[in-house]
């Protein structure tokens, strides 16, 4: 059996519709109207044997086989951008200083590393990892050139790249003790997530006590992972051994933001922000 070979440009407009939700959305960012765009998505159902796309007049969804293409066709096109760039962009050189705030470390750093450093060789990036307002304090002073990290409620500087929900985590099948305050492990004071978690609770009436504190987000998530008591973290940056906890009061979401002037250096920051995104959007769901 001749296995066929999947067309790129079938499976970008794939990508955009299930990305986005609809034909409608996908149809700005591949400059398609719907009729073609649709009728690339029933070439590759046609290829395929199989449909990918659930359809009706008011919503689009994955089919199973869909979920699992998704999977395929995000790599397939990464990998296609990143020879093209190889082969006919010229070179990117220089130096980035990069703060990253821990709460993106455990689950998205290393692979956003080690993707960036293949695509661009040229690039010598230096990291700093660390809390946000020490590293963007650190990029005031002038030691650092850019900061990923979180945004505070209402604030407006920076340029955000994605938002996700504040959650609640402890390690699987942990609960808060009957009849006791909640045991909580933290940052220290100043830290937006546990000053958004202690109010959250304040308001709700329900007694806590902060029995860990830890000036590293992988020390207070190894103190959650161990039973010692709940967390408080972003979505993204949730590490193995640590799950969304239920029944706590709700912590709504944060901005995650580059700090810096992307402008100036956009030679070496596009590249950086564009695999940040691409890493984030590809990185598994949380388990509930």
């Amino acid at each position: 059996m001749r296995v066929p070979d999947l067309d790129l440009d079938l499976l970008r407009a794939f990508v955009a519709v299930a990305e986005r939700g609809g034909f409608t959305a996908a149809t700005a960012a591949l400059g398609l109207t719907q009729s073609a765009i649709s009728l690339k998505i029933r070439r590759l159902e046609d290829l395929l044997g199989q449909r990918v796309l659930d359809r009706t007049s008011r919503s689009v969804a994955l089919t199973p086989q869909g979920e699992t293409l998704l999977a395929y066709a995000r790599r397939m096109l990464a990998l296609n951008e990143e020879a093209v760039r190889r082969m006919v962009a010229p070179p990117v050189t220089g130096r980035l200083r990069l703060g990253v705030a821990d709460h993106f470390v455990p689950r998205s750093l290393t692979p956003l590393l080690a993707r960036f450093a293949r695509e661009y060789p040229g690039i010598r990036l230096e990291v700093e990892v660390g809390r946000s307002h020490d590293l963007r304090r650190a990029r005031d002073e002038g030691a650092l050139d850019l900061v990923l990290g979180k945004r505070r409620d209402g604030e407006t500087e920076g340029t955000v790249l994605w938002t996700e929900p504040v959650v609640w985590a402890s390690a699987p099948g942990w609960s808060v003790p009957e009849g006791r305050p909640v045991p909580l492990a933290m940052l220290p004071q100043g830290c937006m997530f546990r000053d958004r978690a202690l109010t959250a609770l304040a308001r709700a009436g329900i007694a806590f006590e902060v029995t860990y504190t830890s000036p590293s987000l992988l020390g207070v998530a190894a103190a959650a992972q161990a039973g010692l008591g709940a967390t408080v973290m972003g979505a993204s940056g949730l590490p193995d051994g640590l799950v969304p906890l239920a029944g706590l009061p709700p912590l709504g979401h944060a901005e995650m933001t580059v700090f810096g002037d992307l402008a100036r250096q956009a030679h070496l920051a596009g590249p950086l922000v564009a695999a940040i995104r691409d890493t984030v959007r590809a990185a598994p769901p949380l388990a509930a």
